[in-house]
């Protein structure tokens, strides 16, 4: 059984993916607020920041000491904000890069190192916003689309090692982190209209598709960046 480290441990992603791994992986989950993972998922939690380079280092020698090196990496971390750029800070800016793109670029830096020799599989979280213009969303969408770049990058240069990199871009997501918004019944239904297949997406279809893109089954897929937005990025269907 091979082991997997899924960052973002307190997330809903992050969660869904722990448990519909258990019993096919060893699951290392990473959070910086582990108090806050309060359902059971088979594996072992371990409390660190990849935001930071130290913090990345902790969580991946933490992961070898409890489940052994990993064979692939999720990266589920993150966080949003819904301003424009005139009401974002420097440090908002600071900080929401360092949520979304700091810990996708330290963590996989720490597992090429640890997987040149044997390959591996790595899957990263961007969204629809980096790739279509949505008002109000400058500061995520940059630190979104600073996350795709990076995994067509590393994509490219270790291909020849047998590492595979892709990117999961959702929409509008059912989590914890999105209840402000989608707790709202008239936010809820106004944004589910915007998607041609209607309503939003959930956790559980996200990690489905990051269990295959870690699977065997998706051996020869590797620097995509794979919309599950409902059809909101690439077509708009006939008005009623």
């Amino acid at each position: 059984m091979q082991t997997v480290l899924i960052a973002g441990g307190s997330g809903g992603v992050a969660l869904a993916l722990a448990k519909r791994l258990q019993g096919r992986w060893r699951v290392v989950l990473v959070s910086r607020q582990p108090e806050q993972v309060v359902e059971p998922f088979g594996g072992h939690l371990v409390q660190a920041d990849l935001g930071t380079e130290a913090g990345a280092a902790t969580a991946f020698a933490e992961c070898q000491r409890l489940a052994g090196v990993p064979a692939a990496f999720i990266n589920a971390a993150g966080s949003t904000w819904l301003q424009p750029i005139t009401r974002t800070s420097q440090a908002q800016l600071r900080e929401i890069f360092q949520a979304n793109f700091d810990t996708s670029w330290n963590g996989l830096k720490e597992f090429v190192g640890l997987r040149k020799k044997d390959g591996g599989s790595v899957v990263l979280f961007s969204s629809i916003v980096a790739r279509v213009g949505v008002a109000n969303h400058e500061a995520i969408a940059a630190a979104k689309a600073a996350v795709e770049g990076l995994a067509l990058g590393a994509a490219a240069t270790y291909a020849s090692s047998g590492i595979r990199v892709n990117v999961i871009a959702p929409g509008l997501t059912d989590t914890r982190m999105a209840k402000p918004l989608t707790g709202n019944p008239t936010f809820r239904e106004a944004a589910a209209k915007q998607y041609p297949l209607g309503g939003i997406g959930t956790a559980e279809e996200l990690a489905s598709l990051a269990d295959w893109l870690i699977s065997a089954e998706s051996a020869r897929v590797t620097g995509q960046i794979i919309g599950v937005d409902g059809g909101f990025a690439r077509i708009r269907p006939l008005l009623k």
